[in-house]
């Protein structure tokens, strides 16, 4: 056999920048018209009876809900069927992350796990349903970058782990938010501590309606966001611009100083770096449980599994105060929703040759919205460290059940963190007209910046 060189070069190039993975084909795509929900779930309930079929959704009108104001609870004359204690985890381990086990144990006065009835209410608009149909067909995945992929979820019949995290990462979160809220530390002694008071606004371009995989593949920033700090007095007057890119070396974060009256490009705000907004208690890969790139780690889809997560969190925007939200090493337990739902698992392991404080993590991510809810973390000695998790709410308004605050616990320490606390706030996520792509700029952060 007569080799080219041309050839084999090609193909050396190939291998080496990683497996190309191709869309489902036409008949496997039509499951999403039949047995699964338009963004890729089981329709059918399990055979329990404790987590329904899926039936369209929450997209009525939930009474309390004032127009870019406070929003209601549409299930706040539910009472918990039971809860999980450090006494009787035991019980229900199996259907518990690994994380919320060890915080059970180790707060067994403060943290607990309250279970409500599972309603199945994530819902998107027509639109993005048939962005995600077409996804299915169209998407490709090589080299750590989704293409082809536009305005809805990129891989709605996932068969690897890095579909389902990318699924996560491009899940439907409405296109554009306004939203003040307040981040907390929590003490190893029990003390609340505020780290952060902004104002944030947050614009996905990956779902400004009326765009096509083409259009949006010439920039792929595929979420911004400017968060402008109010307190705690130290801080007041900074802010912060994000841009995260499909290919993650062109992600950028932009800093406003106010002591130095300069901004300054951050020079990696990637993986475990410490972000500014969380004062340096979270990295940049545990906001929202995962975020960023996914090249420093192998990805196993492990499968589905039905896990008690936080979920329709409405419950958390009611008291009138974040002291109500507060305990001394975690959320107050009374105002926290969790239910039953099928999540996918997918384990994240370093590898070879790569840096980063977690050895391994495993995530649970939901079937119905792709928001991953919790992840669990080892370090490089292979004790359990680290518990991130994330709340929803649902807001028929978008329609969906979208991603508010998200926080972690650090098992060895005792430390946690919050983030997004709005109860003190007159209004708890406005959807917004279209901002211009220039104020998620450093220039424009430059012209605001004050002090």
């Amino acid at each position: 056999m007569i080799k080219s060189p041309t050839l084999v070069a090609a193909l050396a190039a190939l291998l080496a920048a990683g497996p190309c993975i191709a869309g489902v084909g036409a008949d496997e795509a039509a499951k999403l018209k039949s047995e699964l929900t338009p963004l890729g779930a089981e329709k059918a309930g399990n055979k329990d009876n404790t987590i329904p079929a899926w039936s369209g959704g929450w997209t009525k009108a939930i009474p309390g809900d004032q127009p870019n104001g406070k929003r209601g609870d549409p299930f706040k004359d539910e009472k918990p069927l039971f809860s999980i204690s450090a006494a009787n985890v035991q019980q229900y381990a199996d259907k518990l992350a690994e994380g919320t086990v060890a915080m059970l144990r180790k707060f067994p006065e403060d943290f607990r796990v309250d279970v409500y009835p599972t309603h199945r209410t994530a819902a998107a608009p027509a639109w993005v349903y048939e962005n995600t149909f077409k996804n299915a067909t169209r998407g490709s995945y090589a080299n750590g970058v989704p293409t082809g992929v536009y305005g809805g979820i990129p891989f709605p019949i996932p068969k690897t782990g890095e579909e389902v995290i990318w699924n996560h990462s491009l899940r439907w979160q409405g296109s554009t938010l306004r939203f003040s809220g307040t981040q907390y530390q929590f003490t190893s002694d029990g003390r609340t501590v505020m780290a952060l008071d902004g104002t944030i606004d947050q614009q996905m371009p990956y779902y400004l309606e009326g765009g096509s995989p083409e259009e949006f593949a010439k920039d792929a920033d595929y979420f911004t966001i400017r968060i402008l700090n109010s307190g705690p007095p130290i801080r007041a007057g900074e802010s912060i611009v994000a841009r995260s890119n499909l290919d993650a070396s062109k992600d950028q974060s932009w800093l406003y100083l106010t002591g130095q009256r300069r901004v300054r490009k951050l020079p990696n705000p990637c993986c475990d770096t410490p972000t500014p907004t969380s004062s340096g208690l979270m990295s940049f890969d545990e906001v929202f449980a995962w975020f960023g790139g996914l090249q420093r780690f192998d990805w196993k889809l492990v499968g589905k599994k039905e896990v008690f997560i936080p979920y329709n969190n409405n419950k958390m925007l009611q008291p009138k105060s974040d002291s109500e939200m507060l305990g001394k090493h975690s959320l107050n337990p009374d105002h926290v929703r969790w239910e039953l739902h099928r999540v996918w698992v997918v384990d994240a392991t370093l590898k070879a040759g790569q840096r980063h404080q977690a050895a391994k993590s495993r995530y649970y991510c939901d079937e119905d919205t792709w928001q991953c809810a919790i992840a669990d973390r080892w370090d490089a000695k292979g004790q359990l460290w680290k518990t991130v998790f994330t709340t929803n709410f649902v807001a028929p308004d978008m329609p969906g059940t979208v991603t508010f605050g998200y926080g972690y616990h650090d098992l060895l320490s005792g430390v946690g963190y919050f983030t997004n606390l709005q109860n003190s706030k007159s209004s708890q996520y406005s959807l917004q007209k279209r901002l211009p792509d220039s104020v998620f700029t450093p220039d424009a952060m430059a012209g605001e910046g004050v002090r």
